[in-house]
């Protein structure tokens, strides 16, 4: 039996920029014992900074939160947008067309948060994506653009919010005998890890009750 750990991210969040290493290190040692999935949860209005100077100061704190060597990069963002689409309609697209690794929105948030680019703008983003995936750019354009990959990052979003958490990322591990850990706001392996290994531990234990007396009776 093997548990799933599922990633809620935005494309545009620092947090789930700074929980990357954590994600892949979970991969590596995991991997073989987990399938790992992600899905989008938009951040709105109420997670936007009203100003440059703003998240630079958001920046300031959370690089120093993680003891990073460099600052991230504001550049790339747009005073008064509600949400941010395009990269992450286009890394679901690049799923929707073959891309369901971590490849694309991790480039999103790389151009974004340490290149500066403007991965609001639609174009921008595909480009991002294309060098990516390696999927023809226009292919990947019109199919991030179109009602049927909006409303499966909406559907997504909703799910997020359906957990009762606020933080992106959102760790969610669930195990086949019905348990479930669910980590809001969390950019370190530590933690997750030490859950992952208990849950780990309980299967192992149903496991081998199961090979002694099989299931249970009616």
């Amino acid at each position: 039996m093997r548990l799933t750990i599922t990633n809620y991210l935005d494309a545009i969040s620092s947090w789930c920029f700074w929980a990357t290493p954590a994600w892949r290190e979970l991969k590596e040692r995991f991997g073989d014992r987990a399938e790992f999935r992600w899905k989008i949860a938009l951040m709105d209005e109420s997670g936007m900074p009203r100003s440059r100077a703003q998240m630079k100061w958001f920046y300031q704190r959370s690089g120093m939160v993680m003891r990073s060597p460099r600052m991230l990069n504001a550049d790339w963002f747009e005073v008064g947008r509600k949400e941010f689409l395009p990269p992450n309609c286009v890394a679901e697209a690049a799923r929707a067309l073959g891309i369901d690794d971590d490849r694309v929105w991790m480039a999103m948030l790389q151009a974004a948060l340490h290149d500066g680019k403007k991965i609001g703008d639609w174009e921008v983003a595909s480009e991002v994506g294309r060098a990516a995936s390696g999927l023809e750019k226009t292919e990947l354009l019109e199919l991030a653009r179109s009602p049927e990959i909006e409303a499966r990052v909406r559907e997504m979003t909703a799910e997020f919010h359906a957990l009762g958490v606020t933080q992106r990322p959102t760790f969610v591990i669930d195990t086949p005998i019905g348990d479930r850990a669910v980590f809001s706001g969390f950019a370190k392996t530590a933690p997750l890890a030490a859950a992952i290994d208990s849950m780990l531990e309980d299967i192992a234990a149903y496991e081998s009750f199961a090979a002694h007396f099989g299931e249970p009776p009616a």
